[in-house]
């Protein structure tokens, strides 16, 4: 699950659970009441639980091709993350082999911060 999703759930858990208490403070609850606060309080708390529950996402490149640079270009096999964007973890396995021909070409394998 990205991040954004994850805020998105846990905000709608907290809304949910902290709904319930509306029932009692806007009248006294009948029974239909009580049980549809305790269903709203039981999503709400299932909904955080999950979403905290779940990994981290990260990036995985394994067994990757090979890849030639020529003419000024660039060339990776592994996993690009310029300015060391992105978030979770990196995990590069067995990249292919990275060449680089002629003036201002550039190769590489594994994990490229740059």
């Amino acid at each position: 699950m990205t991040r954004p999703w994850k805020i998105v759930l846990i905000v709608v858990g907290v809304a949910c659970i902290a709904a319930t208490p509306m029932v009692w403070l806007l009248n006294g609850p009948g029974t239909g009441e009580l049980v549809g606060a305790s269903l709203q309080v039981g999503t709400g708390v299932a909904g955080l639980v999950w979403a905290w529950l779940q990994p981290r996402q990260g990036d995985l490149a394994t067994d990757t091709g090979q890849a030639t640079a020529s003419g000024g270009g660039s060339a990776h096999t592994g996993i690009r993350r310029p300015g060391g964007a992105g978030t979770g973890s990196a995990r590069v396995d067995r990249t292919g082999d990275a060449t680089a021909d002629g003036s201002g070409s550039s190769a590489g394998t594994g994990i490229d911060y740059s």
